[in-house]
């Protein structure tokens, strides 16, 4: 679905050693602890000496493996969109076969994803609008995304299956801000939410609505 990810805005720059092993088993205990922390509180109310703690090391050994929490919160979100992109990699490649179906499994994957990761995705929300660095990276993601969604919907467009409209760009942004904004209030319980349950048929239909003006577009 997505296009490759560049090194510089992978996981594995985040800490600060440049040349460590992926199964790191202190690395991964500082992630799973921070992910487990962030289950229970605030991101704001999770230390450093909490991660270390937790982690099972001390404070100037969790400095080896990364310059501040900041860069804990930051290594969590590029491991859950870095999934995100494994999970949804080939859905839009097979669109055609059965559109209603194959968005459906899209959005699917994002919610089950995304689920998976509520700590992680809620705090990155809650810390967006002060934290300059979580708010680029985001941005970047979304970006990605709406480009597939863009190519997505221009190529149903191409074939006759949906009818032309606005720009694709601008219904592939308001679409991913949509999903966005639903899945932090469902997650979240923040103000009027749809319930977990239905909210991946809820956006769906929303979706086929505002790419096909139906809830039935049709397959190849």
């Amino acid at each position: 679905m997505t296009p490759a990810r560049t090194a510089a805005g992978s996981a594995a720059t985040r800490g600060r050693r440049g040349a460590r092993s992926a199964g790191d088993e202190r690395e991964s205990a500082i992630l799973a602890t921070a992910e487990r922390l962030l289950r229970q509180r605030a991101v704001a109310d999770v230390s450093v000496d909490d991660l270390a703690r937790g982690a099972g090391i001390s404070r100037p050994t969790f400095y080896f493996y990364f310059p501040s929490k900041d860069a804990v919160l930051l290594t969590l979100l590029d491991r859950v969109t870095e999934e995100v992109d494994a999970a949804a990699s080939d859905v839009l490649e097979r669109l055609a076969e059965d559109p209603r179906a194959r968005w459906r499994e899209l959005i699917d994957r994002f919610h089950e994803t995304f689920g998976a990761h509520r700590a992680v995705v809620l705090a990155c929300a809650q810390v967006r609008g002060t934290n300059a660095e979580v708010r680029r990276v985001w941005a970047s993601v979304l970006d990605r995304w709406v480009q597939a969604i863009e190519t997505a919907i221009e190529a149903e467009r191409r074939r006759g299956a949906a009818p032309d409209g606005v720009p694709a760009r601008d219904l592939a942004i308001a679409l991913n801000s949509m999903n966005e904004r639903v899945w932090y209030a469902t997650f979240a319980g923040d103000g009027p939410a749809v319930a977990e349950r239905d909210v991946v048929d809820v956006l769906l239909d929303v979706w086929l609505a505002a790419i096909y003006r139906s809830t039935a577009p049709p397959p190849t």
